[in-house]
């Protein structure tokens, strides 16, 4: 899947302590959503989104520190 902001595709992302996440255009947050239950990957969705600078708003969505990132990284890859 195609990030619709950076035309990248989404990563998912392992900073901090708080487990992998990816975070994405608010605009495509149905969509992922839509593509992790299809698959049923448990997540959760940041209630707060932010914007930087006056850029479109991002949303964080959470994965769990128990996610299989390259399953999970591998389904984000096949949808186009």
């Amino acid at each position: 899947m195609i990030d619709a902001m950076t035309r990248k595709p989404l990563c998912i992302s392992t900073d901090g302590t708080a487990g992998p996440y990816i975070m994405l255009p608010v605009c495509q947050l149905h969509d992922v959503r839509e593509v992790l239950d299809t698959n049923d990957i448990n997540y959760w969705v940041e209630e707060e989104v932010i914007s930087l600078d006056g850029a479109p708003e991002v949303a964080v969505v959470n994965l769990g520190k128990q996610a299989e990132i390259a399953a999970i990284q591998a389904v984000l890859d096949r949808v186009r």
